[in-house]
């Protein structure tokens, strides 16, 4: 009866909180979210850091840290979003959220072009959590960063299981056409649903003296790209070096594959 009373006190307690909070002007968690869905990563950063500031203790508070790791991330600030994740990953016992964080670590690795600590960190999480919800996605991060390290058999594996193993989910489609990639990386400076456009910036590139061609490729809803590159090299600091020329001059560039 004791344990009774005292968890009703708990929730009473704890609604009462949330109407002050709200009755007060505080911020509101679907505010924040509003701002990640809009892309407003700044004034997502703000609003969560006042979120946690004015609620301490309080379990929203663990979802309020990871969208303000996610903030960072999104604005390339890469250590400040590590260090929220990795906080997060330590004092939520939510499992969800603990993938969710160490997702983001991965991803603040591979924005960097660290792919080597993108690919440990990649393994840890599908050591620690292999049932994860997931999981699709932590195979596409082992094969992507296997990709960019051209360990090209290794990423085909995982990459594979996406395909075999998950024929619904958002990774399947890229999966499949990551599999498809040929096995030596590109910059690519665009991709456009109007073949003369690609057309043009091919001849304006080879025109520079680059050696540039167009990929034809398709997305989920079943709508066709023609996608320019410049390149087919065997090492990935080849790809980053013409792909630093490449943004001097001006070009939009990201390494395939």
């Amino acid at each position: 009866m004791k344990f009774r009373l005292q968890t009703s006190f708990n929730l009473m307690l704890t609604l009462l909180l949330s109407w002050l909070c709200l009755g007060s002007g505080k911020i509101a968690l679907h505010e924040i979210e509003t701002a990640i869905i809009e892309k407003d990563y700044p004034t997502a950063k703000q609003l969560a850091e006042q979120f946690i500031n004015t609620r301490p203790g309080l379990e929203p508070t663990q979802e309020a840290s990871y969208y303000w790791g996610l903030s960072h991330l999104r604005l390339n600030e890469f250590s400040q979003a590590r260090e929220l994740f990795g906080r997060l990953i330590k004092q939520t016992k939510n499992q969800k959220l603990k993938d969710q964080a160490a997702l983001g670590i991965i991803d603040s690795y591979s924005l960097e072009g660290n792919y080597p600590q993108a690919l440990a960190q990649a393994e840890q999480l599908l050591h620690n959590s292999p049932n994860s919800e997931f999981l699709s996605l932590i195979y596409l991060k082992l094969g992507r960063a296997n990709l960019k390290l051209a360990h090209w058999d290794t990423a085909r594996e995982y990459l594979n299981k996406i395909v075999q193993g998950f024929p619904d989910s958002v990774e399947w489609h890229l999966a499949r056409q990551l599999l498809e990639e040929k096995q030596y990386f590109a910059v690519q400076l665009g991709a456009f649903l109007d073949p003369d456009r690609a057309q043009s910036l091919t001849e304006e590139l080879k025109a520079r003296g680059e050696y540039a061609y167009i990929v034809e490729t398709t997305d989920a809803q079943g709508q066709k790209f023609y996608r320019v590159r410049v390149g087919q090299l065997a090492g990935l600091k080849e790809a980053q070096d013409l792909m630093t020329r490449l943004a001097q001059l001006g070009y939009p560039t990201q390494i395939y594959p």
